[in-house]
């Protein structure tokens, strides 16, 4: 039996989905989240195996949720169900740690193929986008993409800022700035503060 998990800001596509996939002895839809925040609430109370996320939804995105359900449940397989102009969004989950995706208009059993191919440790990938989507990452920057916030955050370590006082500076909490640094660390492919300092001198002597 495979545990789903759906996580779509629209109602109707959320009943749909689980009409749907409900019909399938080996598929149980355990809960459905209305928002990135919820499915991450919802994945750490279920533990499902697989996660249909969408990308654009309030409160938190399809892409930071996935990020944070696989930090608490790595063994959980995320596949991005979007729709065929959100190659960016794609992309992005991909790097979140998302298996696959999944496009919202395809046959019903495409898409149980899929759940059941992720979970069997597959890479779903739908074949209309797929070369889109290989063509969007090609064509993207080497640098790595950084929030305005996290590039503050950044910009104080440099200056050699504890967290205290970084959080102090910005009007955030120490957390808030921890969570921040965990994920410049992994942005940047460092491991503590003094190598993302030189990170960021090494790149602004280039630019």
């Amino acid at each position: 039996m495979i545990r789903l998990l759906l996580a779509d800001d629209h109602g109707v596509v959320r009943d749909g989905l689980r009409q749907l996939l409900s019909q399938f002895e080996d598929l149980d839809v355990v809960a459905a989240a209305t928002n990135g925040e919820h499915a991450v609430e919802l994945a750490a109370e279920h533990e499902p195996d697989v996660v249909l996320m969408d990308l654009e939804m309030p409160v938190l995105s399809g892409s930071d949720a996935t990020r944070r359900i696989l930090d608490a449940r790595p063994e959980t397989r995320v596949v991005v169900l979007t729709s065929f102009a959100d190659r960016e969004r794609i992309l992005d989950a991909l790097d979140a740690g998302a298996v696959g995706y999944l496009l919202k208009d395809a046959e019903p059993d495409e898409l149980v193929r899929g759940v059941r191919a992720a979970a069997r440790g597959e890479s779903p990938l739908a074949p209309r986008a797929a070369t889109a989507v290989l063509q969007a990452r090609a064509s993207r920057p080497s640098e790595p993409e950084l929030t305005h916030r996290e590039r503050e955050v950044l910009d104080l370590v440099g200056e050699g800022l504890p967290n205290k006082l970084i959080a102090r500076r910005l009007e955030i909490s120490e957390k808030t700035v921890k969570a921040h640094i965990t994920r410049i660390f992994e942005a940047l492919g460092v491991t503590d503060r003094t190598q993302a300092a030189l990170w960021l001198q090494r790149h602004r002597e280039r630019s």
